[in-house]
């Protein structure tokens, strides 16, 4: 099994929060850590725009990661939200672990 850091920006703490809470819920995420606000400078339909973001950083597992994708992709206010998968490479054991027991689709007592 193969770990992930999945990456997106959003608008307001609260949505970071919603959204956050959700994943989690349904075991799509282990962790989601909200860090901000950050300022974001880019280009969007021929302008450069800026505006004040929250960074949302989601630990996931690579059997996981599309269904997270597709419940973030739904759940974003974004027309076009960053949404980034970067692999872990290597990990405290334990904590990898972790994310893995954390995202099975049921619990196991």
């Amino acid at each position: 099994m193969g770990y992930l850091q999945v990456i997106t920006s959003i608008d307001s703490p609260d949505a970071a929060d919603r959204i956050g809470r959700a994943l989690v819920e349904r075991r799509l995420a282990a962790c989601f850590q909200v860090v901000g606000p950050i300022r974001s400078t880019y280009r969007w339909n021929g302008e450069i725009e800026q505006s004040e973001e929250w960074l949302c950083l989601a630990k996931t597992t690579t059997d996981r990661v599309t269904e997270l994708i597709t419940e973030l992709s739904a759940a974003h206010p974004y027309e076009t939200p960053e949404i980034i998968a970067t692999p872990i490479v290597h990990g405290h054991t334990d904590y990898l672990d972790w994310i893995s027991a954390e995202t099975e689709p049921t619990v196991h007592n």
